[in-house]
């Protein structure tokens, strides 16, 4: 059996063991498109030998954007990593400044885009990167080379030889990737991680997720230029799971109906999308089975792991899955049982209401620079605990320092920041990496994240405020989409809040009020204004006078990763919010 020490070992792992006729699939005009483990490894091998044709060698850098995940990427990702080049995958959304940044920064030699928009933001700035020779398309496009020319370069397979002595050459240390951080300030950092990094936190990771190897089913979607969905591709293949790569958010429900994944990932926001828009179906029914919905929503929202409410609660529980549950799972295309969460901290409740379905949402932790896992839940063998990011994996240590800071050692932590060994030295001492994350660890073993380091503020009256603890407790209310706790140096914390407008509405219509119909009006509605600060006031209890929200604004604004709120991985970008609201800020606070 091939022994896995890098990135690019693992198709043929795959092969070895399972050899799927589905290893890869894409929707092209409407028809899903299966590409074999063994076409995979073949097309692979073709990109690799034109590579070395067109001039790439070791330590190249190749750039990859692409606004959906699809096959050509995994392909173009083993052909380019088997040359001894690197993979620099791109966030699509990003800023044309920083693509040219990045590109010139990384000098990308090469760059695979996957469609007309991110093509005319690469030629608005290609005259500006000396580096790139130039731009293949994966769809065809007028006027710019298609990603299929590789592969006809590279049929001509009496160059493989050179391929596979190349191959050899490539240790496990060496760099495999450079991942650009989004950064919520500043230039995007390139994260190196090696093909070890990366090749230890897939097998560290790999024993937490229950799989029936060569049998599951997944749908991606998250952004593969990410390392968490890239990492998980990567256990897909090590575990011989069929992926089905999704053709847009949009489109996921229908996609999840077509595909019947068993396992996807996801990220809490996307959770609270899919719980709503259940709620307010449920919300539309009449009678008894309206009285039935909500009966089994309350008690989801009880719900606790390995059977610890009792056979009572046990009992109804089995009920309600029969009558109302399964009827979620058949939305979600009837076969779903796991979801991976990460990127941000996940509301318990919908931890709860969706185990309590059987769709099991287990919580993770981690960071680009952590290749990403360092922690995880598992629902087997006492391994889920709700409100925590699970037991820390294998082969990786964690510490938490005096002042709460979680360090990190292990082979999953990165080479450091590409060109930057300042920023390197700030965050690897003492043999641990710094995650500028505050957590702790129960004395089961479980990891608690509380808050991030850098964003902790003191009041005017010297009281430490940990505003994602806030956050977190406030968008446990339906009504509120997106919280930005501020007040650093005042006297008292505040808050713009972005208002769930699409649940204000219904609200609205439920209750007969007239709200208006523009988010400014629903925004400055006194009606809306009093139920919120209601909720406020509600999730307040469970903190501290000196903590709690004493004032805020509502902003009209949908907060989005176009709008420069929420950084690719959805993240606020707290500067830009706060200069955004500078007037809302001045309304809170004035001159106190």
């Amino acid at each position: 059996m091939t022994q896995i020490t890098r990135l690019f070992d693992f198709p043929y792992h795959q092969l070895e063991k399972h050899d799927l006729k589905e290893a890869l699939v894409t929707k092209y005009n409407g028809a899903w498109i299966a590409t074999s483990t063994r076409e995979y490894i073949t097309k692979a091998n073709a990109v690799s030998r034109a590579l070395l044709r067109m001039g790439v060698k070791k330590d190249d850098k190749i750039a990859v954007i692409s606004s959906s995940n699809r096959t050509e990427w995994n392909i173009m990702d083993i052909g380019i990593l088997q040359t001894g080049a690197q993979n620099v995958p791109i966030y699509p959304t990003i800023s044309e400044d920083d693509y040219q940044y990045i590109l010139n920064h990384s000098e990308s030699k090469y760059c695979f885009v996957s469609d007309t928009e991110v093509l005319a933001k690469v030629n608005q700035i290609r005259a500006n990167v000396p580096s790139l020779e130039k731009v293949f398309c994966f769809d065809q496009i007028e006027g710019c080379e298609h990603w299929e020319t590789l592969l006809t370069l590279g049929k001509d397979d009496s160059n493989q030889a050179d391929v596979e002595q190349i191959k050899s050459t490539i240790h496990t240390d060496d760099l495999a990737t450079i991942i650009y951080t989004s950064g919520t300030t500043g230039k995007p950092k390139g994260v190196m991680l090696s093909h070890k990094n990366i090749v230890a936190n897939v097998l560290g990771s790999a024993p937490r997720i229950p799989f029936e190897e060569g049998k599951s089913r997944a749908l991606s979607f998250l952004p593969i230029c990410h390392i968490y969905e890239r990492m998980i591709l990567y256990i897909y293949q090590y575990y011989g799971v069929s992926v089905y790569f999704a053709e847009s958010i949009d489109k996921l429900v229908d996609n999840l109906k077509e595909a019947q994944p068993n396992v996807i990932t996801a990220v809490p926001r996307l959770l609270e999308k899919v719980y709503d828009r259940i709620y307010a179906k449920g919300t539309e029914l009449t009678g008894i089975k309206k009285k039935l919905f909500f009966w089994a929503i309350d008690l989801g929202l009880k719900y606790e792991p390995d059977g610890k409410n009792g056979f009572w609660y046990e009992f109804q529980l089995s009920i309600a899955r029969k009558l109302i549950f399964s009827k979620w799972k058949e939305g979600l295309g009837g076969k779903l049982e796991l979801m991976v969460s990460g990127s941000a901290a996940l509301q318990p409740r919908l931890a709860r209401v969706f185990a309590a379905a059987e769709i099991y949402v287990m919580e993770g932790y981690g960071l680009t620079e952590t290749s990403p896992v360092i922690a995880v839940n598992d629902r087997r063998n006492g391994g889920f605990k709700i409100g925590t990011v699970g037991r820390v994996i294998e082969n990786v240590e964690v510490k938490i320092a005096e002042d709460g800071e979680i360090l990190c050692k292990g082979p999953n932590i990165m080479m450091g920041y590409y060109k930057d060994p300042e920023k390197t030295a700030e965050v690897l001492q003492g043999g641990y990496f710094h995650t500028g994350d505050i957590g702790v660890i129960d004395n089961e073993g479980f990891l608690k994240i509380t808050d991030r380091k850098k964003e902790m503020f003191k009041t005017s009256g010297g009281k430490y405020i940990a505003p994602q603890l806030l956050e977190n407790a406030m968008k446990q209310s339906r009504f509120i989409e997106q919280i930005m706790v501020i007040g650093d140096g005042e006297k008292m914390p505040g808050a713009f809040i972005q208002p769930n407008f699409e649940f204000v509405k219904e609200w609205a219509r439920l209750h007969h009020i007239n709200i208006g119909s523009t988010h400014k009006e629903i925004a400055n509605n006194a009606d809306v204004i009093k139920r919120i600060d209601e909720e406020v006031e509600a999730l307040n209890k469970k903190f501290g006078n000196w903590e709690q929200i004493k004032r805020f604004e509502l902003t009209p604004e949908i907060w989005s990763i176009d709008g420069g709120e929420l950084t690719p991985t959805l993240k606020l970008k707290r500067k830009i919010v706060m200069e955004k609201y500078r007037d809302l800020y001045q309304k809170i606070y004035g001159n106190s």
